[in-house]
C-alpha cells in the first residue's frame, strides 16, 4: 500500500489549505485521550503521536526540504565547533519552499493552536511569527544536541515560552543511527523516555526551566543522511507562579559520567588568527 502512495501534484500541494493539511477529524476525536496521556506522562507533560498527518503531506515536505547547500542555513556546528550542539537551522519563513510555508502556517493557525491548548491544558497560546530558535532543523552525521532546557522568554515579544512541537521527517531511519529525542528528569540523572525521529512522528511537550531534553549522542548515520525536523514554539502572556524563574537563555547540562570534549576551536585557537573563526559568521547572512 505504501509503495502506491503518491505525492500531491506540485501545484496542488502549494495551494492546500488548513483543512487539507490538518487532520481535523482526528484532532477532534482523539484529543481527550491524548490530553490524558499528555498530563500523565513523565518526567514532565508530553506526548509522542505517530502518523498524525496524512503521509502524503509529510512525503511532500520531505521532497521539498532544502538540502545542505540549497539554503542559507545557520551552521552552528561549523560556526564555533560547539560541544553542546552541531546542527543546521533555518528560521526565515520567507526562504522556505511554498509547501513548507503552508504547512508551518497551518501549525500556527487557530484550529491547530486551539488543539494544542486542549491537549496541553495551557490556555492562551500564541505562535511565534519570528520562529525564534525554531523552523527547520537538519543534523548531519556526528551532530548532536546536548541535554538542555530552552530559553524561557521571547526577547522580542516578551512572552513566556510554554510549548514545543517537533515534527520528524525521516523515512527509513535506523535505530542504530541514534538521534532519539530524550526526556530526562530535572537533575539530569535519569532518562525517562526517548523517541526515534521517524517520519510523521510528532512530539509535543511543556517547556519549563526543568524540562531537560535533547539527543545527546552524536549521530552515526551514513554521510549525506540527515536527521530532519520542523520545530515550532508557542508562548503565553505570563505563566503559573510555580513555573516562574529568572529570564534565561538555553541551559546546558551533562549526563552522569559524561565528559566534555574540547571543541576544535578550543584546541586550535592558540595557533590560528581570530579571522579564521569569524569566516562562517561573515558568510552566514549571504
Amino acid at each position: 500500500m505504501r509503495e502506491a502512495l503518491q505525492l500531491f501534484p506540485a501545484r496542488d500541494s502549494e495551494r492546500l489549505g488548513i483543512k487539507s493539511l490538518l487532520p481535523l477529524d482526528k484532532m477532534k476525536k482523539d484529543v481527550a485521550e491524548w490530553r490524558r496521556r499528555y498530563a500523565n506522562n513523565e518526567p514532565y507533560p508530553h506526548i509522542g503521536i505517530d502518523d498524525f498527518f496524512d503521509e502524503r503531506i509529510i512525503r511532500d515536505i520531505v521532497a521539498h526540504y532544502p538540502g545542505e547547500y540549497d539554503a542559507v542555513w545557520n551552521r552552528t556546528f561549523l560556526d564555533a565547533g560547539s560541544y553542546e550542539e552541531q546542527k543546521l537551522s533555518l528560521d526565515s519563513h520567507e526562504d522556505f519552499p511554498a509547501v513548507i510555508q503552508n504547512f508551518i502556517s497551518a501549525l500556527n493557525s487557530r484550529p491547530f493552536v486551539s488543539f494544542l491548548e486542549q491537549l496541553s491544558g495551557i490556555d492562551g497560546l500564541i505562535p511565534d511569527p519570528y520562529l525564534t530558535g525554531g523552523g527547520l532543523h537538519m543534523i548531519p552525521r556526528g551532530g548532536r544536541l546536548a541535554m538542555h532546557v530552552d530559553f524561557n522568554m521571547h526577547r522580542k515579544l516578551r512572552l513566556d515560552r510554554r510549548l514545543n512541537v517537533l515534527v520528524y521527517l525521516n523515512f527509513d531511519w535506523k535505530e542504530e543511527w541514534g538521534g532519539a529525542f530524550e526526556l530526562w528528569d530535572k537533575e539530569v540523572k535519569v532518562k525517562y523516555k526517548s523517541y526515534l525521529p521517524i517520519a510523521n512522528r510528532m512530539v509535543v511537550f511543556s517547556t519549563t526551566s526543568t524540562s531537560f531534553h535533547g539527543h545527546p549522542d552524536p549521530l552515526t548515520c551514513p554521510k549525506g543522511k540527515y536527521r530532519r525536523s520542523i520545530a515550532l514554539y508557542y508562548y503565553t502572556n505570563g505563566r503559573p507562579d510555580e513555573e516562574r524563574s529568572e529570564d534565561h537563555t538555553t541551559i546546558w547540562r551533562m549526563r552522569p559520567n559524561e565528559v566534555r570534549r574540547r571543541s576544535l576551536k578550543d584546541r586550535m585557537k592558540p595557533f590560528t588568527p581570530p579571522i579564521v573563526w569569524q569566516i562562517p559568521r561573515l558568510f552566514k547572512g549571504r
